[in-house]
């Protein structure tokens, strides 16, 4: 099922003007609610695994059946020879959160340079660890680290599986991405009922983490870091995190990693770099920059094979 060129420019564009406005249902709340309800019901008692994979797997089917099912329904019902675009492009705009997290990681060093307590409260909006005991620099790399990791799970990786699967998959990655933000961690609680959600994001994701790297460098205008980001990629506790995390460490000459806090347990996170310099105001608006240059030239390379397909 492929995508229409038009609905792929006007979805991407109502997303750089509007971002994600709170007025509008978002389909992710949907997802969380169901992920929510099926986690409190299933994750307790023996064959945790089982259960979460089961309820894991089920989701992600339903997703795609439902996008299918609405796409062509819509078709039918008012007699359309391809998919409506409109709707399409609406389905792309909500999938997209390249412009929301840029707002959001621009909002967290304003806040930071305001106060550190300001900081931590801004940047707890945006990233899953306990944000209470950071300190300014880990404030700034937590909303740096997750700039490069949403640029890839939340721009690249949908319009790769956009490409692929059309709108329905695109929708379905969502899916797969919000199980795995929401059960797919190492913890006690979720290690067991989470894991099959995990593997399954980690194979969703394992192309465009890398591509999303390729294209940050190219962007950048730096090929030697082409080495540099397969040297640390890597190292990242997760196989995709490390990619784009390590291509924005090079650009900036940074290091992100380290010891984090989430849900009670301390995580150990290797270092990503080897410049543990301070962060500043112009960092973020570079490492901004980067991320909408990157999401532009996807969204020109899917145009072009869109209308090529």
């Amino acid at each position: 099922m492929t995508v229409h060129p038009l609905g792929l420019i006007i979805g991407w564009i109502l997303d750089k003007l509007l971002g994600d406005p709170l007025w509008l249902p978002h389909p992710v709340v949907g997802f969380g609610k169901m992920i929510a309800v099926g986690e409190k019901r299933l994750n307790k008692g023996n064959h945790r695994r089982m259960k979460g994979g089961i309820m894991a797997v089920f989701l992600i089917i339903l997703t795609y059946i439902a996008t299918w099912g609405l796409l062509n329904g819509i078709r039918l019902l008012f007699h359309l020879q391809t998919s409506p675009i409109i709707v399409e492009a609406l389905l792309i705009f909500l999938c997209l959160a390249g412009t929301t997290l840029c707002q959001e990681v621009k909002m967290v060093f304003e806040a930071a340079d305001h106060s550190l307590e300001a900081g931590r409260k801004q940047v707890a909006r945006i990233v899953g660890r306990d944000t209470s005991q950071l300190t300014d620099q880990e404030i700034r790399k937590a909303a740096l680290e997750t700039l490069a990791e949403n640029l890839s799970d939340g721009v690249i990786a949908p319009l790769f599986w956009l490409l692929l699967l059309g709108v329905p998959g695109m929708m379905t990655y969502k899916m797969v991405n919000t199980l795995d933000s929401m059960i797919g961690y190492r913890t006690k609680r979720y290690k067991d009922f989470g894991m099959v959600a995990a593997r399954i994001d980690d194979v969703a994701n394992w192309i465009p983490a890398r591509f999303t790297s390729i294209l940050m460098i190219l962007v950048a205008g730096k090929p030697k870091l082409f080495r540099f980001v397969y040297k640390y990629g890597p190292k990242h506790a997760s196989p995709n995190s490390g990619w784009p995390e390590a291509a924005l460490a090079g650009i900036l000459n940074c290091q992100f990693g380290g010891t984090h806090i989430y849900f009670g347990e301390t995580i150990e996170k290797p270092y990503i770099g080897d410049h543990d310099r301070k962060l500043k105001t112009k960092d973020m608006k570079k490492a901004i920059r980067i991320n909408q240059m990157a999401e532009t030239l996807m969204v020109i390379i899917v145009f072009l094979i869109s209308i090529l397909l």
